[in-house]
């Protein structure tokens, strides 16, 4: 009778690598939030995948990218540990981006047995996911696979080499267990998924959201811009953006949820440490 075994997996990368929508991919779950502007993982992300005898604990982290602020740099410090004592560390590049020195910065900090995952195959050409492999093949990783996290091209072959690769170990999590995200948490994250959605360009890092009343099925979830200027883009003409973005979150949710959105101001909140850390970023 073969031995149990589990690990963790983390996918570290630079910002839009892919990594949210590949673990959504793998998982067959929704337990990232998405979006195609930076910064929009703000933690570390672990979503479970079970089989009888073997628990993969995927780890998504935030893109690590040179910080402007201190909402940045407390984004990168939660990536860089989240390398540290797990089993396989995945280096994310989207086959879509030329590989440039952030790439490099990232991939001079891996451990020896990591691996290249080149997400976007459905989207980049034979070429371009040549030039990614070209461009990692001198790193001291164990192997490289391209990947779609949209069609789930390459993942039965990624998959199956991490389970390979996990050590004999207890389960890890319940069998029933996504996702470590508290409901609170997941709640917020999806109403600053739907509002980047709703207002596009204008506001890229400047929306936070957290629960500050939770009596179910009642909701009230507070959005944090850095300006007034910001409010009205998030709240938009005649609550037009609030309304969008309520209705797109209810719909991932049971029927009898009811959710109150808010709007809130605290000036350069993501340029402030204390601000950073009491939003749990």
């Amino acid at each position: 009778m073969s031995e149990y075994r589990s690990g963790f997996v983390t996918f570290v990368g630079r910002p839009n690598a892919g990594k949210s929508t590949l673990l959504n991919k793998i998982l067959g779950h929704k337990v990232s939030i998405v979006s195609d502007k930076p910064q929009t993982t703000r933690t570390q992300v672990r979503g479970m995948l079970n089989s009888p005898d073997v628990q993969l604990v995927f780890v998504d982290t935030p893109g690590i990218h040179k910080p402007r602020s201190a909402l940045g740099t407390s984004l990168n410090a939660t990536a860089q540990k989240a390398t540290a004592h797990v089993d396989v560390v995945c280096l994310v590049l989207d086959a879509t981006a030329p590989y440039g020195r952030g790439d490099a910065f990232i991939a001079q900090s891996l451990p020896a047995d990591s691996i290249v995952i080149v997400t976007k195959a459905d989207m980049a050409s034979p070429e371009q996911i040549l030039k990614q492999l070209t461009a990692t093949s001198e790193l001291s990783v164990e192997s490289w696979f391209p990947v779609s996290g949209k069609t789930g091209e390459g993942t039965d072959e990624l998959v199956a080499y991490l389970r390979n690769r996990m050590p004999e170990g207890p389960q890890l999590y319940p069998d029933d267990m996504l996702t470590d995200v508290p409901d609170e948490f997941w709640v917020a994250e999806l109403v600053r998924e739907q509002l980047l959605a709703v207002t596009r360009e204008e506001l890229p890092h400047s929306i936070a959201t957290r629960v500050t009343e939770w009596d179910w099925p009642r909701i009230r979830v507070e959005i944090i811009v850095e300006r007034d200027s910001q409010k009205g883009i998030v709240i938009g003409k005649k609550g037009e953006n609030l309304k969008k973005a309520g209705i797109a979150v209810r719909a991932q949710l049971p029927d009898e949820v009811f959710i109150e959105l808010f709007v809130k101001v605290e000036k350069n909140w993501q340029h402030q440490a204390h601000s950073v850390e009491k939003l749990g970023y």
